[in-house]
């Protein structure tokens, strides 16, 4: 077993960042929304991902959202930080500060526009991990960066010790399988695509790292627990209530659906920062529709 991953795991939210109209961070409503996620029994909470606006977010904004976050969760639950960056000293800079201020593991997105080679994944994470004493999820997510880390790069990085996990978001089922068998012993798999995130965990993933999470995080951690456990069909019970929102929370691209439905919900003020922008008009039903399914709204 990876070296402290055993406290990583089941469901995990990819939790938003909170803002104002004037898309300033609102503080309050980061508090209140983590300690309302701790009390529904979310299982670790990721700071500053990609649903929490990293790419917008300037370095100190970055950094006190993390450490933030971790005063609030006050070791209640793992907090992983968002730490990935497409320049590999950015990356180590805001690792070391995720480590400084207490977080308990960083996410690392492989970098993003600049289209590394296979070789070029391997040594910038390598180098991270060199470089900080964290234990480090990294993240694959093609459709987002326009790289994807294969298997065989995986399994290379699987043997560096803080290395505990990899966060998989291409959707493949069958990349799911390619990971179990070459890297399932030396480090955890943890979807990181809502839609194939029961069958993950049923064929030996540990865990989801979460969109759907931030609007139903009961419901997830039932889904995820039983999926862990090899409970088909009570996975499949519980993903069948979830598939309206895997769907409606990704009419756009993501963070804009979840956000929205989140201030529809009342957790959260209306802001986002651009370029990024709020829900078009004409989703606004479908999604509202999807809350609707699970009585998620004041009005239901």
């Amino acid at each position: 077993m990876a070296q402290n991953s055993t406290q990583l795991g089941g469901s995990m939210v990819a939790l938003v960042t909170p803002m104002h109209a004037d898309s300033s961070v609102d503080w309050d409503s980061l508090e209140k929304l983590i300690d309302w996620h701790i009390a529904e029994g979310t299982e670790g909470i990721v700071a500053v991902g990609t649903t929490g606006e990293s790419a917008t977010l300037g370095f100190t904004e970055h950094e006190e959202v993390i450490e933030r976050t971790v005063e609030i969760v006050d070791k209640r639950v793992p907090v992983i930080a968002g730490t990935g960056g497409n320049a590999t000293d950015e990356a180590i800079r805001l690792t070391r500060n995720a480590r400084r201020v207490g977080a308990d593991a960083c996410l690392l997105v492989t970098p993003y526009y600049n289209k590394p080679t296979q070789e070029g994944l391997y040594r910038h994470f390598h180098a991270i991990a060199m470089a900080v004493d964290i234990p480090q999820v990294l993240y694959n997510v093609p459709s987002r960066t326009g790289v994807d880390m294969l298997p065989e790069t995986v399994a290379r990085l699987a043997h560096i010790d803080n290395i505990v996990a990899l966060k998989e978001a291409k959707g493949s089922i069958e990349r799911i399988h390619a990971l179990i068998e070459q890297v399932g012993d030396g480090i955890d798999i943890f979807s990181g695509d809502d839609g194939t995130a029961m069958e993950t965990m049923l064929v030996g993933g540990k865990g989801d790292i979460s969109v759907t999470a931030n609007v139903v995080p009961r419901l997830m951690r039932e889904m995820c627990a039983a999926a862990i456990a090899g409970d088909r069909e009570q996975a499949e019970t519980l993903d069948a209530r979830l598939q309206p929102l895997h769907t409606g929370l990704f009419l756009e691209p993501n963070p804009i659906a979840v956000k929205w439905a989140l201030y529809q919900m009342g957790h959260i003020g209306p802001g986002i920062r651009l370029p990024m922008t709020p829900l078009a008009d004409h989703f606004h039903e479908p999604v509202r529709d999807a809350l609707r399914t699970l009585s998620l709204l004041p009005d239901a």
